[in-house]
């Protein structure tokens, strides 16, 4: 990405302007695939592209909870700071907002796109406390399965474990990235937003500008236990591009070079269908 504020949280929403940019894929014109050993490593053998997207800057996923029905609108997801109308200020949350943003739905190999799928709203959408915007599309699960032959992505509900291993599966740059659940930070601060729970990656995973929003899958259940967003470029303190840990008696430390993702159990606990309820029991921010 380039140096100003244009790459860093893993991919900049679409329309937004370059005023915040964590790890942001550059304009289409800009892009080139990395050209660095260690941004290419070799991809997981047990982790397929199927139930993956493309945006127009960014990754994602088709996912879907447990209590979804084949006749339930599908839902796609990827970062809040992902979000076409601009990255949602802390302390902002963004429900059954309309949209029409479009996503490339890869094959299992992630060589093609199967298919377009288009969002009728943005569900959920935020980035304070987790960076998250879930869409709801025009088609049902049973629908893109009948007409795509890929079936959605299964979101854990269950928080996940150190140790375990991963794969973030990037369908922008149609690339994975192997590695391990380092352990979890109490809180991620980068600029002025703040992510609790956060989950840090072992070294191996160095993603880069358009891997926001690409699922983090557990290799060993092909579930969806978090959702990739940032990492520290330049070993800074707490800036933009430069996010830090803070534990709970506000000690900052700081890992350059290694990436973070948000968890999404708790998403999917809100989720009922295919319909985000934000009631007294979902612990997610509420607008």
């Amino acid at each position: 990405m380039p140096r100003q504020l244009t790459r860093r949280l893993l991919g900049l929403a679409a329309g937004a302007t370059l005023t915040a940019g964590l790890l942001a894929a550059a304009a289409p014109t800009a892009l080139a695939a990395p050209t660095t050993a260690r941004h290419r490593p070799a991809p997981t053998a047990d982790v397929s592209f199927a139930g993956t997207v493309a945006l127009s800057n960014c990754s994602g996923s088709l996912v879907r909870v447990p209590s979804a029905t084949d006749d339930d609108k599908a839902l796609v997801l990827t970062n809040g700071h992902c979000l076409e109308t601009g990255m949602p200020g802390p302390g902002e949350v963004i429900v059954d907002q309309p949209s029409n943003r479009r996503f490339s739905l890869l094959s299992a190999d992630g060589q093609d796109s199967v298919g377009t799928l288009t969002a009728s709203t943005v569900e959920y959408s935020t980035m304070t406390d987790t960076d998250v915007t879930l869409y709801q599309v025009d088609q049902t699960y049973g629908e893109i399965r009948q007409q795509y032959g890929i079936a959605a992505l299964a979101l854990s509900t269950a928080h996940p474990t150190a140790g375990t291993d991963i794969a973030v599966v990037s369908g922008y740059w149609q690339q994975t990235y192997s590695c391990a659940i380092d352990g979890f930070v109490p809180e991620l601060h980068e600029a002025d937003w703040v992510w609790k729970d956060s989950v840090r990656y072992t070294e191996p995973c160095h993603v880069i500008g358009g891997t926001s929003g690409s699922p983090v899958v557990d290799t060993a259940t092909g579930q969806v236990v978090a959702i990739n967003n940032t990492t520290n470029e330049d070993g800074a303190r707490c800036t933009l591009n430069n996010p830090c840990e803070v534990d709970a008696d506000g000690t900052v430390t700081v890992h350059q070079g290694i990436g973070y993702a948000e968890e999404t159990y708790l998403l999917a606990t809100c989720i009922q269908g295919s319909t985000i309820n934000l009631d007294s029991a979902c612990p997610l921010p509420k607008p």
